[in-house]
Parts: structure tokens; C-alpha cells; sequence
């Protein structure tokens, strides 16, 4: 299955029987799914279908639909509100009379809002279940255009993903073959730990001593960050291999690199892993970055 990232734009314009519409979808970054459908005045009626249409297409992402829709041809010619302009024409009239206002003009009453319409938005009466059948073929259209849209830029980001999980493991080896982590550099450092305190004073237990430099030791080992790392990593390319709907597990395996990374660096008692461990933080921190993108 393809990664699809939860961006993308799309359009799809249809006409059925002297009426134009057409779809614009967006799609942005979201925890859950939340389809959210603008419709024209007198398509209300679409609003559930279109909204199921969406959830049956995407997981994840905040995706606004937006309808708009126009009569063309003859029947988009103008019409007189003649009740609300008989309103006004009463209005004036008694303004005329009460305040001497200047009389009205045709024209002037003609240019007020509300009292010539066109039925532009205005769904036919005649055929409506032929132009909702239209409608949401061109809805159809616009979500596999959006579909193809975050999948082409999940396909991207996937592969920005695989790489800075391929860092990841590179700086997990380097890690691992650091040479502070060679048994004989461990015993020196300990062992010239131990001499300074000890040269200090006299009144140091030297067995005592050792038997706290090998705990120190042991909770110092990095072992275990290295093999949580390594297993991090084979989880991430299998999830990668999978595709689908990977955003969540992704998001949350990346939140687990970021502690064994910081429990590396508090563990590390050698500068050379310290500074491996500070690039691993931030190459976790991009990639938290870039999963939160994915579906």
C-alpha cells in the first residue's frame, strides 16, 4: 500500500442540464480525520453524502470540501423579487411623502441587493436527482485527485523518512564501535579513577572502591540503548515496507528513538558518545518532523 502524506490539493468541475459546479478539496495535517463540506444555498441535501464519501477514502488529515455551483444558458437570465421590490417602492413612497426625499428610480431600485436575483446557486427544480448524481461523480473525481496528491508527496516523505532512519542506524553503529566502549578503555578510565581517589586519601576501602566502580560501570553501559535502537530502526523500515496508514505508529516509534537517545547521552561517560549521542537527538527531532505528515 502507498504512504500518503495528509497535504494536498485538488479540483473537479462537472455540469448536468444548464447548471456548473465544481469541487475544490484541501487536505492539511490532523490527528484524526474531519471532513468539513461548504455547500450552496438549496444543496444541503449532499452534505452527509459527501462528508461519508470523504471518510471512506482517508484516515487521517483535515479535509475541507468546497461546492460551488451557477446556472448557465437561458435559464441563468435575471429575476425580479417583485414582492420585496413592492416593500422598498412602499418605503420610498413614505419617505417622499414624511421627508421630502427625492422619488425613486427604477433603476435605483433595481440595483438594491435582494431585488434582482439570478438563480445562479439555485438548484433546478425539475431533474434534481440527475444534477446530485452529477454533483458527486464530480466529488468522486476531486477525492481521487486528492488521493493521487498525498500519495505522490507521501511517497516523498517516505523517503525522506527511510533516510534519516538510515542516519539513525549509522549513528547507532558508531555508537556501538566508539572505542571508549572497548573493555580495555573502560578499565583504564576506571582504573585511573580509582587512583585519584585513592592517592587523595588513605582512608579509602580499595575494595570497597572497586566494587563501586563495577556498578557505576554497569549502570553506564549502553548496551541495551543500542539494541532498543537497533530494533527501532528494523521496526521503522518493516512499518515503511508496509505502507497504508503508518503516520500514528510512525509518530509514536519516533517518540522512542528520542528516549534512548537522551538516555544515551545521560548514561555516556565518554565525550566521543555524548557528541554522537547530541547528532542522534537532532536527526530523531527531523524525523518527528516529517512522520507527523503522513497519514
Amino acid at each position: 500500500m502507498a504512504v500518503q502524506s495528509m497535504t494536498g490539493f485538488a479540483r473537479a468541475a462537472g455540469e448536468h442540464d444548464g447548471s456548473a459546479f465544481t469541487w475544490e478539496l484541501r487536505s492539511v495535517n490532523g490527528r484524526g480525520l474531519e471532513a468539513r463540506v461548504r455547500l450552496p444555498q438549496g444543496f444541503e441535501r449532499l452534505e452527509l453524502a459527501a462528508r461519508q464519501a470523504i471518510q471512506k477514502r482517508f484516515s487521517r488529515g483535515n479535509v475541507q470540501a468546497n461546492l460551488s455551483h451557477a446556472r448557465v444558458g437561458p435559464a441563468g437570465a435575471p429575476v425580479v423579487n417583485e414582492a420585496f421590490l413592492k416593500q422598498v417602492a412602499d418605503l420610498a413612497r413614505h419617505m417622499q411623502a414624511e421627508y421630502g426625499c427625492a422619488p425613486p428610480s427604477a433603476d435605483g431600485l433595481l440595483a438594491l441587493k435582494g431585488v434582482l436575483e439570478t438563480p445562479n446557486g439555485l438548484e433546478p427544480q425539475d431533474g434534481q436527482g440527475g444534477l446530485d448524481k452529477a454533483v458527486m461523480q464530480a466529488l468522486d473525481s476531486a477525492l481521487d485527485a486528492l488521493e493521487t496528491a498525498r500519495c505522490s508527496e507521501g511517497t516523498a516523505l517516505a523517503k525522506v523518512v527511510l533516510q534519516q532512519v538510515e542516519r539513525i542506524e549509522a549513528l547507532t553503529q558508531r555508537v556501538e564501535k566508539d572505542p571508549s566502549r572497548e573493555p580495555e578503555a573502560i578499565r583504564e578510565r576506571l582504573a585511573g579513577q580509582i587512583k585519584l581517589l585513592s592517592d587523595a586519601s588513605d582512608q579509602f576501602d580499595e575494595q570497597r572502591l572497586h566494587m563501586e566502580a563495577v556498578l557505576l560501570a554497569s549502570k553506564a553501559d549502553i548496551r541495551e540503548e543500542i539494541d532498543r535502537l537497533k530494533a527501532h530502526v528494523a521496526a521503522a523500515r518493516s512499518m515503511l515496507d508496509e505502507g497504508g496508514t503508518i503516520g500514528r505508529r510512525l509518530d509514536f516509534l519516533a517518540q522512542e528513538f528520542g528516549r534512548e537517545s537522551n538516555t544515551l547521552c545521560a548514561k555516556s561517560n565518554a565525550a566521543s558518545v555524548t557528541a554522537i549521542g547530541l547528532e542522534l537527538k537532532v536527526v530523531v527531532d527531523q524525523l518527528r518532523e516529517q512522520v507527523q505528515n503522513l497519514e
